[in-house]
């Protein structure tokens, strides 16, 4: 089985699930048992400061909690991006190239903060075999993750920057409509 740890998921504009309609996650883990990741363009109202104030000086912009998923709604996830994997210290886990998670209850060491984090109230999980079925069925597509991914200055518009950079025809879905019908 191949594995997709440290890709993306972008849904299919087929996907109704309103947890995930229109949404890029990036996968965490996976193997197996199953597979957790994190909504990377759902942004609360929520801002860094008032969840983690610790972390809120390196907090990437726009400076809010993210809505990681539909599970464990009150945990927090954090990625953060270093110059280099050492930089990260071992609270760090690199997921993609100098990205990767970090531990929140460690506050950021000053000598050598993360250049940004970016914190997930929530996860997306799936158990054994779930994912693989989902995206045989047509729901999610799954390409490439950039580091710059993790941390999109307008992430309401990652999902159909992430299509365009797609070679062929998946670059197409890009301009899908939110409705399908209207495609």
């Amino acid at each position: 089985m191949p594995t997709y740890a440290g890709r993306l998921l972008v849904a299919t504009p087929e996907l109704r699930d309103p947890n995930f309609s229109h949404t890029v996650v990036l996968l965490l883990g996976h193997n197996d048992e199953g597979a957790l990741g994190v909504v990377l363009n759902r942004p609360s109202d929520t801002p860094v400061g008032e969840v983690l104030p610790g972390w809120a000086p390196v907090a990437a912009q726009p400076d809010v909690v993210f809505f990681g998923g539909p599970v464990a709604f009150d945990s927090v996830v954090g990625l953060g991006r270093y110059d280099d994997e050492v930089q990260g210290g071992p609270s760090f886990r690199p997921i993609v190239g100098s990205v990767g998670t970090v531990d929140l209850n460690v506050p950021p060491d000053p000598a050598a903060p993360p250049r940004e984090v970016r914190l997930f109230a929530g996860s997306a999980g799936w158990g054994g075999g779930q994912l693989e079925e989902e995206i045989a069925e047509g729901s999610w597509f799954v390409v490439d993750a950039l580091e710059d991914d993790t941390a999109a200055e307008v992430p309401e518009d990652l999902w159909a920057a992430v299509l365009r950079r797609q070679p062929g025809r998946l670059s197409w879905f890009a301009n899908a409509a939110g409705d399908p019908g209207l495609n």
